[in-house]
């Protein structure tokens, strides 16, 4: 696997009190010396890993237009995952499945902030296909915090033959769409589930939502029509934890 760079103060210092053994090298601007800073340089120190002082130019130049906060991180890129990975993932975890299944978003922002909440809700993986959807760049890395580096994140080359296939495993598919006629509060969400989003834009693909069990909505007495798709996210699987700790 190839190695990669991760920037960001607070993925960089994620991923040195989770995975260490996963970075390679650390860049730290030159100008940078602040708490954030010294943390990274203690812990890596701690764990082996060099640190090196450079200028902007350089970490401009890996982040890819990312913000890169005056750090950067050379890191052991994570397996690919595609759906046949996806049944050892859940019996690993000693949850019930948690998928979150997202079609058509195609903004590497939304992508790693849909992953970072994915990975605090407690979900398994995330699964996107593998045309039409947004890539990890530096700035998804950078969005979703270090979850990137942490959660599976699964690529299909059939969105819809996936779907099958988990079901298929006794998962229940739930869409998430403005027009469904479930509400969101009033759907079980405490056995094996994977929550369905596209974008706000264009929404899920037909055959992906005639793959759902169920179409649900977020109800909105606001009166919006719809939420970006990371807010959306976050309800849909904060809703599915809220209810497994009842």
């Amino acid at each position: 696997m190839a190695d990669i760079w991760l920037v960001g103060l607070n993925p960089i210092l994620g991923l040195l009190n989770q995975d260490p053994a996963r970075i390679i090298e650390i860049k730290l601007g030159s100008e940078r010396r602040d708490r954030q800073t010294q943390e990274i340089e203690t812990l890596a120190r701690a764990a082996g890993i060099g640190v090196q002082r450079v200028e902007a130019g350089f970490l401009s130049k890996v982040a890819d237009g990312a913000v890169h906060q005056s750090a950067a991180a050379r890191i052991r890129a994570q397996k690919d995952f595609d759906e046949t990975d996806v049944d050892a993932l859940i019996e690993a975890s000693a949850r019930p499945a948690l998928l979150l299944v997202l079609d058509q978003v195609t903004d590497p922002h939304n992508l790693g902030a849909a992953m970072r909440t994915a990975l605090a809700a407690g979900a398994q993986a995330v699964v996107i296909p593998k045309d039409r959807a947004a890539a990890l760049t530096p700035a998804a890395r950078k969005a979703a915090a270090g979850a990137a580096e942490l959660l599976p994140l699964v690529r299909v080359t059939n969105l819809a033959r996936a779907l099958d296939r988990f079901s298929e495993s006794g998962i229940w598919l739930f869409g998430a769409a403005g027009e469904g006629t479930q509400s969101l509060f009033k759907t079980d969400l405490r056995g094996p589930v994977a929550l369905v989003l596209g974008s706000e834009g264009e929404g899920m693909r037909r055959l992906t939502r005639d793959k759902c069990d169920a179409l649900v909505h977020i109800p909105m007495p606001g009166g919006m029509e719809s939420l970006n798709v990371s807010v959306a996210c976050g309800i849909c699987l904060f809703e599915a934890v809220r209810q497994r700790a009842m």
